[in-house]
């Protein structure tokens, strides 16, 4: 029969089962951090598609490192999808001296409202060759080869998932998102390699021309504001056409947000597709949140009822620790986010306190607007 005194075991035995499921997740999908093919000295055509809607000053900055990749042949099709920031003028001066430019101009419908993916159909039908590369304004690659390595791994694969790390600001904020990004990396390019592919990052992402026609492109989402990467992915990824590239020379950063704010919007936008996700994955990814958040709470709770027992709830907490240290250490180093593991503790509370806000606020989110 059920007495105040068992509250201590009962919590106890939840924590290990939150630990437990934890360790699966841990050993099963983290440990498969790896390329899935070999690349081959093979170089093809390249379209890179950049959709663009007042960065006139991100352009300025980074566009000419696009446009000065050491590849053989490429060109950058950028869409200005109705900026009013001088974008146009600029593009315009840059188009005289870059041959590899393509323009494609959208004016803003005001009783039209078509997002981001709309832009980026737009630029495909644009574009001239059959592999398409993707990234965002507010980018720029890691190296020169960033097209060349990309597209080595295409092979005869029909899509290419990159990484794409942000700077971020020393910070709290900052190292909440910097784990946060690191571990949504770690997710998805092993949760990949296991046969559960549940999204790319639009900032690094390639897939083929047929493959976006074929399967008409945007269409079965295009109400949403995003998901042209991960909706896209989930929509036409098949346990043979998808490859991974993890070298560090086609990584593609960005700047994180420096303020809650703007951090708390586009975590709104990515919310906006996550009810599109099929259930596989909404299972998949909500039982690892649900354990990361049920061991804190519980190890708390045990620490609060049960104080004189506090060796145990510890023991769990440190075990945790270090296995995931063990497992995380070697991507660390491939996805360059090296500090993550020398205070992991620190970076797994952070992101356990994450988890725990955006659950509650995520119900009551609206769509933001592509602007």
């Amino acid at each position: 029969m059920f007495n105040i005194e068992s509250i201590p075991l009962i919590t106890l035995c939840f924590s290990i089962s939150c630990l437990l499921v934890l360790l699966f997740y841990y050993f099963y999908f983290f440990t498969q951090l790896k390329i899935t093919v070999e690349p081959k000295s093979e170089h093809r055509p390249i379209s890179v598609i950049i959709a663009a809607r007042n960065e006139k000053k991100n352009l300025e900055q980074y566009l000419e490192l696009l446009l000065n990749q050491d590849y053989p042949e490429y060109e950058i099709v950028l869409i200005n999808d109705g900026s009013h920031d001088g974008t146009k003028a600029y593009l315009k001066e840059l188009d005289e001296k870059y041959p590899k430019l393509k323009i494609v101009t959208l004016e803003l419908d005001e009783r039209f409202k078509k997002g981001k993916k709309f832009a980026l159909t737009m630029g495909i039908k644009a574009s001239q060759y059959e592999h398409l590369l993707f990234t965002d304004a507010d980018c720029w690659p890691n190296s020169k080869n960033w097209i060349s390595k990309m597209s080595l791994s295409f092979q005869d694969k029909d899509i290419v998932l990159g990484v794409a790390p942000l700077k971020v600001q020393k910070s709290i904020l900052g190292s909440v998102i910097k784990y946060e990004t690191f571990h949504t990396a770690l997710q998805y390019i092993t949760y990949a390699n296991r046969g559960f592919a549940y999204m790319g990052v639009g900032r690094n992402l390639a897939y083929t021309k047929t493959l976006f026609f074929e399967n008409k492109g945007f269409a079965s989402h295009q109400h949403l504001l995003s998901g042209d990467d991960d909706l896209f992915v989930q929509e036409n990824v098949t346990p043979h056409n998808l490859a991974i590239c993890l070298d560090q020379e086609s990584f593609m950063y960005s700047k994180a947000p420096i303020n809650f704010s703007s951090w708390l919007t586009q975590k709104k936008r990515h919310f906006s597709t996550n009810k599109a996700y099929k259930g596989t994955f909404i299972r998949l990814l909500g039982l690892y949140s649900f354990a990361q958040i049920g061991l804190y709470a519980s190890l708390i709770t045990c620490f609060i009822i049960a104080p004189s027992i506090w060796f145990i709830p510890l023991g769990i907490l440190l075990l945790k620790w270090i296995v995931q240290w063990a497992v995380m250490l070697n991507p660390s180093k491939a996805l360059k986010a090296d500090s993550i593991r020398w205070i992991l503790p620190y970076y797994d509370i952070l992101y356990t306190f994450f988890l725990f806000f955006f659950a509650i606020i995520k119900p009551f989110t609206r769509q933001p607007k592509w602007s």
